[in-house]
């Protein structure tokens, strides 16, 4: 990797680690798509269960909106910002869900739990008169779209997008394990010595942790959107009590779901995007792909890892709008 990818995620949330390496960075090589005509735009708060989430709209277009779940969980909305190019003629909203972002963050850990995520889905959707929804998930996010319409929950529903998905935390650990083995040198053995010794709160883990990021999470320099995004993650308490201390260890309270044998609930014509280096691995999306009853289809971006949106903006809203104008 550059040495101009100088930024930190976060190795340990647990321990209150702060963002590292963000300053003197101006503007990446991936930044945010602008559009030539301004896109109407409007915000606001819904309350969902257990407080009030925080929403932006972008675009007010007579198609079908397109509802976004960001990842994390607890990474706010930011990072998919680029996104809202595709608004040009439909609704793109965002919203930053409970303990992230500028939404509420009650200090209650029993607050958070994928079913009251559900739920909170819900009640956006209410809040914000979205019976008729293309659904769209990136990370935790697809986790909660999966979840979501497995429940029976998908009325009005009408296609998917998966972004960086997962049908199985356990498959999905397994998957980073191995790419932690594949890592050069010794990497492997000096992290889980770490972990073992109980140092993760440590200079070298951190750096350790950073190497992984930034071959598996952003492969270029973050844009402002993204940052802001990082910034709200080392803040989230969802982040620890749902997923745990960094990306690679999931002890949260997600660690063991698992959705791959109802996965043909999910009927809707669905769209599976990922990248050649992504943390989820190719075998988590191809189980998606798979397993639905749905007309599925898997695209891999050659060269980006996880935030592809970030990556390569562009290209990525091409992809995505190509699958949102098909019949």
């Amino acid at each position: 990797m550059s040495s101009a990818n100088n930024w930190s995620r976060r190795a340990s949330l647990m321990g209150g680690a702060a963002l590292l390496g963000m300053g003197g960075i101006a503007r990446a090589a991936g930044a945010a798509v602008r559009t030539t005509t301004p896109i109407p735009s409007a915000e606001g708060y819904a309350h969902v269960p257990g407080g009030r989430i925080y929403w932006r709209r972008f675009g007010n277009g007579p198609k079908t909106p397109l509802l976004t779940l960001h990842g994390g969980p607890g990474a706010a909305h930011n990072y998919l910002l680029s996104m809202q190019a595709l608004a040009t003629d439909r609704p793109v909203i965002f919203f930053d869900q409970l303990g992230c972002g500028k939404a509420d963050a009650p200090a209650n850990d029993d607050i958070y739990t994928i079913q009251r995520s559900v739920e909170e889905l819900d009640a956006v959707r209410k809040a914000l008169r979205l019976d008729r929804v293309i659904l769209y998930g990136h990370s935790w996010g697809t986790l909660l779209a999966i979840e979501y319409l497995c429940q029976k929950r998908g009325a009005g529903v009408e296609k998917l997008i998966l972004a960086g998905a997962l049908s199985s935390v356990p498959q999905a650990s397994a998957g980073m394990r191995r790419l932690i083995d594949g890592m050069p040198g010794d990497y492997a053995k000096k992290l889980r010595g770490l972990e073992e010794a109980g140092k993760m709160q440590t200079p070298e883990y951190t750096a350790l942790a950073q190497q992984f990021y930034d071959r598996f999470v952003l492969r270029v320099p973050p844009t402002p959107d993204a940052l802001a995004s990082f910034d709200a993650l080392s803040k989230s308490i969802a982040y620890r009590v749902l997923n745990g201390p960094n990306e690679f260890t999931i002890t949260g309270k997600i660690k063991d779901w698992d959705r791959r044998a109802d996965l043909r609930a999910i009927t809707q014509p669905t769209l599976l995007t990922t990248g050649e280096f992504d943390e989820i691995t190719l075998d988590c999306h191809r189980t998606i792909e798979a397993g639905v009853a749905g007309r599925a289809k898997l695209v891999m971006m050659p060269g980006c890892s996880h935030l592809t949106m970030v990556e390569q903006p562009q290209q990525y809203t091409r992809i995505v709008r190509n699958f949102l104008d098909e019949a």
